[in-house]
Parts: C-alpha cells; sequence; structure tokens
C-alpha cells in the first residue's frame, strides 16, 4: 500500500513527451506504441509526474505541492493519492 514514505518511479514501458504545461504518457509493449492507450496530464498531473523521479517519497510531493499550489497538506495529499491510484491501475508507475 502506498504511504507517505513510499517512493514512485515511473513505468518503464511509458514514453513521455512534454507539450507546454502538459504530458503525453504513450505505453510502449514490444517496441509499438499503443496509441488507442495515450494518456494525457494537465498542469498538475505534469508536476506530480516531474517529482515522481525514483528518488522523492510521496510525502516529499505533498510538501512540494503544497508550496507550488499554495494547498494545505490535507489537500495536496488527496490529490496527490487520487493521482497515484490512476497511475497505478495503467501500470504508468510503481512503487
Amino acid at each position: 500500500m502506498t504511504g507517505l514514505k513510499t517512493i514512485l518511479s515511473h513505468s518503464k514501458s511509458i514514453v513521455t513527451t512534454k507539450t507546454g504545461n502538459e504530458y503525453v504518457l504513450v505505453p510502449v509493449a514490444n517496441n509499438i506504441a499503443d496509441m488507442n492507450s495515450v494518456y494525457t496530464l494537465n498542469e498538475t498531473g505534469a508536476f506530480i509526474w516531474e517529482h515522481i523521479n525514483g528518488e522523492s517519497s510521496v510525502e516529499d510531493i505533498i510538501n512540494e505541492m503544497t508550496k507550488e499550489y499554495e494547498v494545505d497538506f490535507a489537500t495536496a495529499s488527496n490529490d496527490l493519492f487520487s493521482f497515484i491510484e490512476e497511475m497505478k491501475n495503467y501500470l504508468i508507475i510503481s512503487e
């Protein structure tokens, strides 16, 4: 289960492209992009994506979110855990 001390990383089967303040995530299997499963991240999702680096804990990311978006810890925590669960469902991130 994902907790505050959990370290997250990107899936190796995802190719990312940044366009403006958004990221486009494309799953790749056997060197073939699955264009039917493209996932787009908004500015907040892109911010979180950039902080999922295999080094920062969930708590570190929440603290960065509170500074960047001037929200309280509980709000940032709820947003981040929702993002994590969605990304884990699509196998885009792992612990």
